[in-house]
């Protein structure tokens, strides 16, 4: 299938307990009542197909193979189904979390081979066919950083955990180094979030960043 777009993607991500959840409905809300057509979705999940292989993901115990592979069939399912659609709209598409997520969670917080989820990120996202070397990335990517120990004190009671969280501490550190290696190599698109401040202060930010891309009036 080939793919392009008119529409915008921007990526919501960082560990449970962050605040994506917390912005990500008010914002496609605003950008609603600016006129714009909003996708909101998220991943592992965003399809039918996709919304299964989640619950096998979240709740199943698997190898670290068998986990990017499952994450990443979803994603391929949840871009051909739902993302390239809405973008070739002309949508905005808010999706919460998508390929960093990969490389922060099963690649640095469960030490599986980042060359393989590099190769598995070349062929699911390709642009034009597995020869294409353009890839569908989000146009922007708030990522919300929290100390995990203040993001444990957040969910905690919130919610019976899935198995990611459910992993102590130093999981999340290595997922927290694995969201700043994405950003360091992509500055211009991962912009990073003190998620730490009030939630009136992060929508701030939130807001701020995208009117100074002249995305929000």
């Amino acid at each position: 299938m080939s793919m392009s777009a008119t529409g915008l993607f921007i990526s919501f991500e960082g560990i449970d307990g962050a605040g994506k959840s917390t912005h990500i409905e008010p914002l496609a809300q605003l950008l609603r009542e600016q006129g714009q057509r909003v996708t909101l979705t998220r991943e592992p999940g965003g399809t039918a197909l996709a919304e299964k292989l989640r619950a096998l993901v979240l709740n199943e115990a698997m190898d670290a193979m068998t986990e990017a592979l499952l994450v990443f069939a979803a994603r391929r399912d949840h871009l051909r189904q739902c993302i390239e659609p809405a973008l070739a709209r002309g949508e905005v598409v808010l999706c919460d979390r998508f390929t960093d997520a990969t490389f922060a969670y099963q690649g640095s917080g469960r030490g599986f081979d980042l060359a393989v989820l590099s190769q598995l990120e070349r062929w699911v996202q390709a642009l034009d066919g597995p020869q294409d070397v353009r890839l569908r990335q989000p146009d922007l990517t708030f990522w919300f950083d929290l100390d995990p120990a203040l993001a444990a004190q957040r969910l905690s009671g919130a919610r019976l955990p899935d198995k990611f969280e459910s992993q102590p501490i130093e999981f999340f550190r290595r997922v927290a180094q694995g969201y700043l290696a994405r950003m360091n190599a992509a500055p211009d698109r991962v912009v990073r979030i003190d998620a730490a401040g009030s939630r009136e202060t992060v929508w701030l930010d939130i807001q701020a960043v995208l009117r100074r891309k002249a995305w929000l009036r």
